[in-house]
């Protein structure tokens, strides 16, 4: 609904103004004060311009990024399957909208998994209006992100520079375009305001290493890019932090870098296959009782899988009664891990057929385990 705007109240002269016009039109003559008064008013002339003087560096900036990268933002509109009660046709009906960013000329479009999430189908919007129906290509829950693709000219499909996420410092200049409430090719700008924040996924998995911003960030941002004053992609803007439901000065961004590894990884296996150990897991509770470090404390270990041949044990009851010790995983190729959670992100770089140095902890004692890792989820 378009916002109502009161009409001004008109001034009691120009009111009477228009009904001495009036009565001159009629054929009454004007009174000879009023008369004398209209001569007296002064002429009124537009205002000169005055010269405004060369754009400042900054504004320079923001005019040529968004000239240069806006044409690899698009607009996303997701679909739903409707039944029409009378005649029972079924059509697809726009169920909401969201922000994407070409990654390649062979019409791959990366957004977030949440703008596409239950559609039946999406439609692409590029920056010249021109519109195409999207495929899913792949999607990754876990880390929210999605890739479309669309069958358009090359000409059209500019593929977005693609940035570092490893590098940044905090109050770093930072820009995002995208689509909020819908408005197309908006561009806002702000800095980096902390990074390593945290945040949860549709699948409440954690999702971290994340960039916070203070740039305005609506819904229907989501799933577009986060730049940084080259113009380069450094992450994909995905949450924000708001009780009303509009920007707050908090909004969190997946760091490209995470991008860059999932992404080629969805468009030649639609999927990402997370390589396995055959383990289970205990819970913090457990590890808390037995006072042990913290890590993944196996409770299960899957026979001829690579934890198992690979000589891990799982902590156990004992015939008497008592716990027998089992080993606790805290790194991965030297890099800590302090939960399954942390474990699963550290397995999520590598693939089936990988061999890792696990460092395994039992009875107060460290040691270093290769794994060759295989496929699947567990």
């Amino acid at each position: 609904m378009k916002p109502s705007h009161p009409l001004p109240l008109q001034p009691r002269r120009a009111v009477l103004q228009g009904l001495l016009l009036g009565a001159c039109a009629l054929g009454l003559g004007l009174p000879p004060a009023v008369a004398r008064a209209q001569k007296e008013r002064p002429q009124a002339l537009p205002r000169p311009i005055t010269p405004r003087g060369p754009l400042d560096a900054d504004e320079r900036n923001h005019i040529d990024v968004f000239k240069r990268v806006s044409p690899s933002v698009v607009n996303i509109t997701s679909l739903a399957l409707q039944r029409d009660m009378f005649s029972l046709n079924v059509s697809q009906v726009p169920t909401g909208t969201g922000t994407g960013f070409i990654w390649d000329d062979a019409g791959h479009v990366v957004t977030n998994f949440h703008v596409i999430q239950e559609a039946s189908g999406a439609r692409v919007t590029l920056s010249d209006q021109s519109t195409y129906r999207a495929e899913l290509v792949g999607a990754f829950p876990d880390r929210d992100l999605a890739v479309l693709r669309i069958e358009a000219p090359k000409g059209k499909l500019p593929a977005i520079p693609v940035g570092s996420s490893r590098d940044l410092l905090v109050g770093q200049k930072v820009y995002a375009i995208g689509n909020p409430f819908g408005l197309d090719q908006t561009m806002t700008t702000g800095i980096v305001s902390a990074l390593n924040r945290e945040i949860e996924s549709v699948t409440r998995r954690t999702i971290r290493g994340v960039i916070q911003t203070d740039a305005a960030i609506n819904p229907g941002n989501s799933g577009g890019p986060l730049l940084d004053s080259a113009g380069r992609l450094i992450g994909v803007n995905t949450a924000i932090y708001s009780p009303s439901g509009g920007s707050s000065g908090i909004g969190f961004a997946i760091p490209v870098d995470e991008v860059n590894r999932i992404v080629p990884r969805l468009i030649r296996d639609g999927r990402i296959e997370r390589p396995s150990l055959g383990i289970a897991a205990g819970t913090r509770q457990l590890q808390e009782a037995l006072k042990l470090p913290k890590g993944v404390a196996l409770l299960r270990v899957t026979p001829g899988w690579p934890a198992q041949r690979a000589g891990l044990q799982p902590f156990a009851r004992a015939a008497a009664g008592g716990i027998t010790a089992g080993d606790v995983i805290t790194a991965v190729n030297g890099a800590p891990v302090e939960d399954f959670d942390d474990l699963l992100n550290e397995l999520e770089r590598f693939q089936s057929g990988d061999t890792v140095t696990l460092s395994v902890w039992r009875s107060g004692r460290t040691r270093q385990v290769s794994v060759k890792l295989a496929a699947g989820e567990a």
